[in-house]
């Protein structure tokens, strides 16, 4: 029991470890940015000192890593949030919430980057650097003074939403205790959900193809495929980037190059076109 409870102790992570993994991440949220993974190489990179201290062994450390170094994109300041709540999670219960801190990265960027692109890419922009911009036009100092002030203050803010998720995510899995299993499968499938109403909102696949028989004329789009199931063809397509990415030779990189073949044969033949 003493043995146990050792080794929490010394897997607990000190303020000092988790400004550190804040740190890096605020300021290498860029780093590594891929088609392929996006900012997972950021992900890793600010994780990596904290899980190997949550994970003296070395297999369990591989295999955290190599969760985080899964697809994941989310504005900078709100993967704050994320970030700390995974943290968190990991701390309290190791490997075993693996799959949870997987499903709640893929169910939060999604939501909670529409927040954060709204707030700190276009509001706080447009409002401050309005104001700013227009004192430094009137010869006034006090603009850039003003909008660097912000941003200073920003890291403050950021720092709180880390440790706002941080702190959510620990109330979290405490509460949860041996529930974690029923908390993956929930979290699991609002993930599902985001990622089905983002295939049917986003993925745009429009044919626009018609047979004509005399007078008759039929849209294959809208009195053949809608008429199906709406979205048809979007969902075709995730099928088939489904299925070409549990295939060996097939990379992420190679599929984005076959959309785009696919894309412009289509154009070309009349076959896809623009939705109306």
């Amino acid at each position: 029991m003493s043995n146990n409870t050792q080794t929490e102790t010394n897997n607990k992570l000190t303020i000092k470890e988790r400004k550190n993994m804040f740190r890096r991440w605020i300021f290498f949220a860029g780093l590594g940015y891929n088609f392929e993974s996006q900012q997972a190489p950021a992900v890793a990179f600010s994780m990596r000192k904290a899980l190997r201290k949550i994970y003296p062994n070395d297999d369990e450390y591989i295999a955290a890593m190599d969760n985080h170094y899964k697809y994941f994109n989310a504005t900078p300041q709100m993967g704050n949030v994320i970030l700390g709540a995974t943290l968190a999670m990991e701390e309290k219960d190791g490997i075993k919430s693996k799959d949870a801190v997987q499903s709640l990265k893929t169910s939060l960027m999604g939501p909670l980057s529409g927040v954060g692109d709204s707030l700190f890419w276009i509001l706080f922009p447009t409002i401050m650097g309005s104001i700013a911009g227009y004192m430094a036009l009137q010869g006034n100092p006090i603009g850039a003074i003003i909008w660097m002030a912000i941003y200073i203050g920003l890291y403050w803010v950021k720092m709180w939403l880390f440790n706002l998720g941080y702190t959510s995510g620990t109330k979290l899995v405490t509460s949860l205790g041996a529930k974690i299993n029923v908390f993956t499968d929930a979290i699991s499938t609002m993930g599902l959900m985001v990622v089905g109403s983002l295939v049917s909102t986003v993925v745009k696949v429009y044919t626009p193809l018609k047979f004509q028989t005399g007078k008759v004329s039929l849209s294959l789009q809208t009195e053949v495929f809608d008429k199906i199931m709406p979205g048809l063809l979007p969902v075709c397509l995730a099928a088939l980037v489904y299925w070409l990415l549990g295939r060996k030779s097939w990379t992420p990189t190679k599929i984005i190059l076959l959309i785009i073949v696919i894309c412009l044969a289509g154009s070309f033949t009349g076959i896809l076109g623009i939705a109306k």
